[in-house]
């Protein structure tokens, strides 16, 4: 028997589909395809199968749409294949997940526990689940209904997976959750404990956390990473908008001043990092003024990189019934003018560090490389998360060499 294990979405559900594929490896099937977003699916390269499994999103329309168009390219391929949906589409939606042409079943979560899940596929990275589910309630977000309440699993579990991935070689692992500094909330620990514990783990040479909320980057997280072995200097923080009255509409628990506080305090201790930080455009009852407060404080601040979303309606939020909504040409010229923007700070960010050695985990190679004039290439990522190329090595592969970056 095979199957085909296709994840949409975020590092979770990746975490999540990793795992599930090693229990169906070990059930006697045979996995076949890649099945990750972007892969696959997305070239018409969808392998044949006995089973489907979609691991689903719904953080926006589009990505329910995402889910809907993949089932169907799958009964297309394999219409006598049985079809499984999980994830955050059919735990919303279950009703109209199960009316889709060719599902045979549609799996929800068991919100009472915490399911550990880790990513092993990718020899240098893996994707270590330590928490799920959320508690905040932001008006426009589906998370509490798709993920449940705030649990996580034990730090000695949690550590002991550590390990097991380290036995496999991985040279680095990104800490996921759905609000992963929310750690602690079922076991009384702390996310700060947790990070002391990982740290101390032999045979991984590196950690990045995958996204935390400004008011839980604490200046203990803070001053732990920049004096720890492994953790590096990459923080992704949502910021949402910096307007503080979109920001209290938002449901949000901070301000612009306070995101902007956590910044320059990553900064005073760890100058040369990496942030990612994420915007919604186009809330209901966002200003040219709302707008102009967010372009100027990211402006100011200059992270390295934004991920801009136009706020996209969820049915049974209570952003869904605001007013003053905004019209989606207005939404995509605010989200084009931050697009822009981010491809300025990224490019300044990179400059910065032209001309200088670091440190970089070497990943594996791909064809191409004309502009480099060699037929084939290799990268990795600096510690603060800087992409760099070089002629294809197999030997270093997973492993961290010192490299002069380039301009």
């Amino acid at each position: 028997m095979k199957v085909s294990i296709h994840t949409l979405g975020c590092k979770v559900n990746f975490a999540e589909s990793s795992t599930l594929a090693r229990e169906y490896e070990a059930a006697g099937y045979e996995r076949v395809g890649a099945g990750r977003e972007g892969d696959e699916e997305s070239e018409g390269r969808i392998p044949e199968a006995d089973l489907y499994i979609v691991n689903s999103c719904s953080v926006t329309a589009a990505a329910d749409k995402k889910c809907r168009n993949l089932v169907a390219r799958l009964h297309r391929r394999s219409p006598a294949a049985k079809i499984i949906v999980t994830g955050c589409y059919a735990q919303r939606s279950p009703a109209e997940v199960a009316s889709l042409s060719g599902v045979t079943e549609v799996r929800q979560r068991d919100f009472s526990r915490f399911t550990p899940a880790c990513s092993h596929g990718d020899r240098t990275r893996s994707f270590l689940k330590v928490q799920d589910g959320c508690d905040y309630h932001c008006s426009y977000c589906t998370i509490g209904p798709a993920r449940g309440p705030s649990r996580n699993g034990r730090i000695v579990d949690i550590v002991a997976q550590a390990r097991e991935i380290a036995s496999h070689g991985v040279g680095e692992i990104v800490l996921t959750g759905v609000n992963t500094g929310d750690f602690g909330r079922t076991t009384g620990e702390s996310f700060l404990d947790l990070l002391r514990a990982l740290d101390a783990v032999e045979g991984i040479a590196r950690y990045r956390i995958s996204s935390i909320e400004p008011n839980l980057l604490t200046d203990g997280v803070i001053d732990f990473c920049a004096s720890s072995r492994a953790f590096q200097p990459h923080f992704h923080i949502p910021l949402q908008s910096g307007s503080d009255r979109i920001l209290g509409l938002m449901r949000r628990r901070y301000t612009a001043a306070k995101f902007a506080d956590r910044i320059e305090r990553v900064r005073s201790v760890m100058p040369d990092t990496f942030f990612g930080v994420d915007v919604i455009v186009g809330f209901p009852g966002e200003t040219d003024e709302d707008f102009g407060l967010t372009f100027s404080l990211l402006e100011r601040l200059r992270p390295a990189q934004l991920h801009v979303f136009p706020y996209s309606v969820r049915p049974e939020t209570p952003a869904a019934e605001m007013h003053g909504r905004v019209a989606p040409r207005v939404a995509a010229a605010r989200a084009a003018l931050l697009g822009e923007l981010s491809q300025v700070l990224h490019s300044e960010f990179v400059a910065r560090f032209a001309g200088i050695e670091a440190e970089v985990l070497w990943e594996g190679g791909r064809n191409g490389g004309s502009d480099l004039g060699y037929a084939k290439i290799m990268s990795g990522f600096s510690g603060n998360y800087i992409r760099v190329s070089a002629p294809y090595d197999h030997d270093k592969i997973n492993t961290i060499t010192k490299i002069v970056v380039s301009d």
